[in-house]
């Protein structure tokens, strides 16, 4: 495999830090958002929609395109600001993020433009997932199939039943993303359902797994490559990242699972992600 440019990673690392700063407007001054969750997997979702899936912004429901799914659909915010950034819709409707009826709302839901699905509850996306993927084998079709989980997901028995029969049916058009951070709402997830060790638990369902640097753009598009290249087996990433990348004071804090902004860390964290 070519080495990627130096060009290309730089560009996709911007646009990580972009999501991140997108998100930051999307919650604004007072009102509790998902700030670290946003950005543990924002550099992910960067590769995803600015490298590795095919779409077409100003026809969402082209047949051509790839299917992405937010499993963790708490961070709806970062699926907003790719899918804004992306040209589905305008990055000003972004200021304006779960204001009452308007379309973009806490949880991604059907209507907005380039949702695939309506997500929340942890646990639904894999399966979700997992039958448009193989329908989309049944028809014959190329497009592949990409859904985010959390690691605090991995509580979910869904998520299990899921990749069992994943692990079974082998629809190599399937790519899991772990975002492993450690961190749920409540805290540390070894001090809860601890779900280690989460590469050996995938392998034993029959995945083939890949463990990355979730902030390591090069080992990102090494991994999302060996994906799609992988043939009879769906491919989990593992995605090793810190909860609130690149905001200082958010980095490794439980409390910034879902917490408002004061304005002042509102402005310290865009100066920080400019």
């Amino acid at each position: 495999m070519e080495a990627y440019s130096r060009e290309l990673i730089n560009s996709l690392e911007e646009k990580g830090k972009l999501l991140r700063r997108d998100c930051i407007k999307c919650i604004g001054v007072g009102v509790a958002g998902h700030v670290g969750g946003s950005c543990s997997a924002a550099d992910l979702v960067a590769a995803l929609y600015f490298y590795k899936m095919k779409y077409d912004p100003k026809n969402p429901e082209w047949e051509g395109r790839d299917y992405f799914l937010l499993s963790k659909g708490h961070v709806g915010i970062l699926q907003y600001s790719a899918l804004a950034e992306a040209g589905f819709f305008p990055t000003e409707d972004l200021l304006h993020c779960k204001e009452p009826g308007f379309y973009l709302q806490g949880h991604p839901h059907l209507g907005t433009p380039g949702v695939e699905v309506g997500t929340g509850s942890l646990g639904q996306g894999l399966s979700l997932g997992l039958g448009i993927a193989l329908g989309l084998q049944m028809d014959h079709k190329p497009n592949r199939v990409y859904v985010l989980v959390g690691d605090g997901e991995q509580n979910e028995g869904q998520i299990w039943e899921a990749a069992m029969a994943a692990g079974a049916k082998k629809p190599d058009n399937l790519c899991a993303i772990i975002d492993n951070n450690g961190l749920q709402a409540q805290g540390p997830i070894r001090d809860r359902l601890d779900s280690a060790p989460i590469a050996d638990k995938w392998k034993a369902f029959g995945w083939n797994v890949i463990e990355i640097d979730g902030h390591n753009m090069e080992e990102i598009l090494k991994a999302l490559d060996a994906a799609e290249a992988t043939k009879g087996k769906p491919t989990a990433i593992v995605a090793h990242t810190i909860k609130g990348k690149g905001i200082s004071f958010a980095e490794g804090v439980t409390g910034f699972h879902n917490a408002p902004l004061s304005k002042e860390q509102y402005e310290q964290a865009l100066s920080e992600l400019s």
